[in-house]
Parts: C-alpha cells; structure tokens; sequence
C-alpha cells in the first residue's frame, strides 16, 4: 500500500490528468443523444482497427524463440481488439435495423 501512494505521490500530474479523464469521458457519453451512438461505435471500431494494426507491428517485433512480454502482450492486444471490432460491428448492425422500416 505504501508503494502505492509513494507512486501516486510521484506521479500526481498523470493520476490528475487520468480521472479527470475518466469523469470528462462519462459526463460526454451520458450526454449523446441516441441517434449519435452509431456514428461512435463506427469511429471506436475505427480506433480498435489501429490497436489491430499496432498489435501485429509488435508481433513482428517480438522474439518468437521464448515467451517475452512483446510477444504475450502482442496476442492479448490483436486478441482483445479484434473481439472489440466484431462486437462493434454486431452492435452498429443491430443498431442500423432499428431505423429501417418494417416490412408487412
């Protein structure tokens, strides 16, 4: 615990900059009318495509001959974002049949 605070103590400016964020992040998103959470989605698929692309860069980098840090968190990253970019694209789906007409 005391590791903790001496961290937080040394890095007070990032913590800061960190939650403030945070509470930033929330007060934008609680505040978007539903008909934007479309475009959203789309533009946070977009950004988890960039995450793909840095994973596979840090792939290509990593050491193949052990288990080195580059290597686990270059699978977790092109892992995790790419369930974020097909889960994204579910969800715009989804989202997209709700403003079409139905059919009799």
């Amino acid at each position: 615990m005391e590791n903790i605070l001496k961290l937080f103590a040394e890095h007070k400016e990032a913590v800061f900059v960190i939650v403030l964020a945070i509470f930033l992040g929330i007060e934008v998103i609680s505040n978007v009318p539903s008909v934007l959470h479309t475009p959203l989605m789309s533009g946070a698929n977009a950004i988890s495509g960039v995450i793909i692309i840095g994973g596979i860069i840090l792939l290509g980098h990593a050491d193949l001959s052990k288990i080195s840090l580059e290597l686990v968190l270059g699978i977790i990253a092109v892992f995790m974002a790419t369930l974020n970019v097909a889960g994204g694209f579910v969800v715009t789906d989804r989202m997209l049949d709700m403003f079409k007409k139905k059919k009799k």
